[in-house]
């Protein structure tokens, strides 16, 4: 018995890294999962279905169910495809993770429009898509009268919590992200639906070159940076266990902890329209009684 058994876990970008990870976890745990991935290289080319097939395969061999999907998450109709073969095929659907990302990175300087938009594409409307049709069908069926226990986790970033500097792109789809999750928490739980959020630190395609030496697995005892520790939060997010929304939680190796967020300061109000000459003093005063901010990655 697993704390998802019977589930049926939609996992995008689950060819590779945190998402293979995160479908065999759920697959362990008893779900019927939906392993999709076009099979992108990691700046978005190309098309290869094999690492998908080879979960799907993984899953199986122990005992599992799986299926491989490769629709394109940042596809409206082809997201939709997705959901509707979620449904037809096992019956239901429970859980959707959003993991799929690609990475263009560049100094803002020096970047091209064309890869602000391929980034703001897969993360960020590859995540809205298929939430969006699973989010239809789970309100159609709440409001047919079925009871609805579903879930959604998001994937976001330290970079898109904090920035990271050469990823302005892949930060500003991260923290769009982080903030679509908490309106999701507030607006669907009537419907049934729960929506958290990650922001993991872990040995990937995206991770294993830019953090070199943080990412580089150790010759013995605890790989902290193995993308399985954060498959079992993502597990538990994703279950019927999870009774908490609208939260993001920070997860690396061992470490798990609830970002703080944007938070109101304390305020000065003068109680009348401040002049220009006004302001620089009033803020000074303001930034001395705030916390430093968290400082950006790679500054």
């Amino acid at each position: 018995m697993g704390i998802c058994d019977g589930r049926v876990v939609i996992v995008t970008g689950a060819g590779r890294g945190l998402g293979r990870a995160h479908a065999l976890a759920f697959a362990a745990e008893g779900a019927k999962v939906i392993v999709n991935d076009v099979g992108a290289t990691l700046t978005g080319e190309g098309e290869d279905v094999s690492p998908a097939q080879e979960v799907v395969d993984e899953i199986v061999a122990n005992g599992g169910q799986a299926i491989i999907n490769a629709d394109d998450v940042a596809d409206w109709d082809a997201a939709g495809n997705m959901v509707t073969e979620a449904i037809e095929t096992f019956g239901s659907l429970d859980t959707v993770v959003c993991n799929a990302g690609i990475v263009r990175d560049r100094m803002i300087v020096n970047m091209s429009i064309d890869e602000w938009d391929a980034v703001i594409r897969v993360h960020l409307r590859g995540m809205f898509c298929p939430v969006r049709h699973a989010v239809g069908y789970w309100r159609e069926q709440s409001k047919a009268g079925n009871q609805i226990d579903a879930r959604i986790v998001n994937t976001s970033s330290g970079a898109g919590l904090f920035g990271s500097v050469s990823q302005a792109n892949y930060s500003a789809a991260k923290a769009g992200i982080a903030t679509f999750t908490t309106i999701a928490g507030a607006e669907l739980g009537r419907y049934g639906v729960m929506a958290n959020g990650i922001a993991p630190s872990a040995r990937s395609r995206m991770t294993e070159d830019a953090f070199a030496d943080m990412m580089k697995k150790p010759e013995s005892g605890f790989d902290a940076m193995d993308p399985a520790n954060v498959s079992p939060v993502v597990v538990w997010l994703g279950s019927s266990q999870c009774n908490v929304t609208g939260r993001m939680f920070e997860i690396a190796g061992g470490e798990l902890s609830v970002a703080d967020g944007w938070q109101h300061g304390a305020p000065f109000d003068k109680g009348d329209r401040y002049e220009p000459e006004e302001v620089g003093a009033v803020i000074a005063d303001l930034l001395r009684e705030a916390p430093d901010p968290a400082p950006v990655y790679g500054a």
